[in-house]
Order: C-alpha cells, then structure tokens, then sequence
C-alpha cells in the first residue's frame, strides 16, 4: 500500500500568481490552510480566502528589501521535520514549528532578465534564495511533503487533487521531488552561465 499523506497546510511563494486561482480554489474546498508571504499573500487573500502570514509563524518581518523573508528554522522545521521521527516531532512541539505538507514555489525568472538586457545590479536581485532553499528541502522530504517547484505544475497537482481529494502517495511525491531537482538543476545552471560570461 502506497504512504498516503493529506494535505493540511500549503507555504506558497510564487512569482507568477497566473493559474494559482484555479489551485488555491481546490485547495480550499478540501479545507487546506494557507501560509504565505507579501505579494502572494495579498494575492490569495485578493482572491478571497484566509491567509496565515510566515511572519507571524516566524516573528520576524521580511528584511533585507524582501531579499529575507521564508529562511527561518520555523518554516523549514516545518518542511524538513521526518514526521515518523519521534525526535523531530518533539522539537517541532518544543519550538511550535508548524507541519508543512505542501510548499507552492515559482522562482524569480532569472533567464528572461537577463534576456530583458537587464542591468547587472537588476538581474542579481532576480537569483532567487529563499524559493530555491524551499524546493529542495521539500524536495528532499518528498517522504512527507508535496513540492510543486514551477507554475508548469500548478496543473499536475490540480489533476491530483481533482482525482483524490487533498491527499497524494508516495509516486506522485516522488514525481514532484523528481520535477523539483530538474527545476533546481535549470535555475542554478542558468545562473553559473550567466556569472560564466
């Protein structure tokens, strides 16, 4: 029997918010509750649905000019945490770090940027951190989490969601996590060529 995890809360921080309606509309109606920040924040809250903000699981604000904003123990506890490994699940109790089971990402578009002739100072801005960081620690806790790394999938886990409700198996995480390397791999090859020239 494939391990079947439902989907209670979803950390989203996209880019493009085109196509994430149709998505946040399922995920809602299955009762999945929303984590987020600033522009996506405002977006899925536009769109008429509750919305946590990380900075309130976090207390602290987004600094840096935004350039910090995901990174904190509290939100990759909640992704990384090995949901059977008592340990882990003890500290997440001690430091009240939430379970997050599905991560939403769509990283900052470095590639059309560059393209744009952006300055250099402009396309530095564009090399996403916060985004990549959450790909690939879903990614790795594609065990217990769900990764959707691009909007190319927002589809793919709509379909699933439309099939089985907020729940998944291990092969359709795997599947993601499988994407999610993929989408990581492409970003940071970008980045070395363009730092190449």
């Amino acid at each position: 029997m494939a391990e079947v995890k439902k989907i209670k809360t979803a950390l989203i921080s996209v880019f493009h918010k085109d196509g994430l309606d149709e998505l946040l509309k399922k995920l809602n109606a299955e009762g999945v509750s929303f984590l987020s920040t600033g522009g996506t924040q405002k977006f899925i809250e536009e769109q008429g649905y509750k919305c946590q903000k990380v900075e309130d699981v976090t207390t602290y604000p987004s600094i840096l000019g935004g350039r910090v904003k995901t990174l904190h123990p509290k939100v990759f506890g909640g992704i990384l945490a090995r949901r059977d490994n008592e340990g882990d699940r003890e500290q997440m109790a001690q430091y009240e770090i939430p379970e997050i089971d599905l991560v939403i990402v769509d990283l900052y578009p470095f590639e059309q940027t560059v393209a744009s002739g952006a300055s250099e100072a402009d396309i530095i801005e564009k090399i996403d951190i916060g985004g990549i960081s959450l790909i690939r620690a879903a990614a790795k806790n594609f065990k217990d989490v769900v990764i959707v790394p691009s909007k190319a999938e927002y589809s793919v886990l709509l379909d699933i969601l439309n099939k089985k409700g907020a729940q998944t198996d291990i092969e359709d995480r795997k599947m993601f996590a499988t994407r999610a390397f993929g989408v990581s791999s492409h970003y940071d090859t970008a980045i070395h060529s363009w730092f190449e020239k």
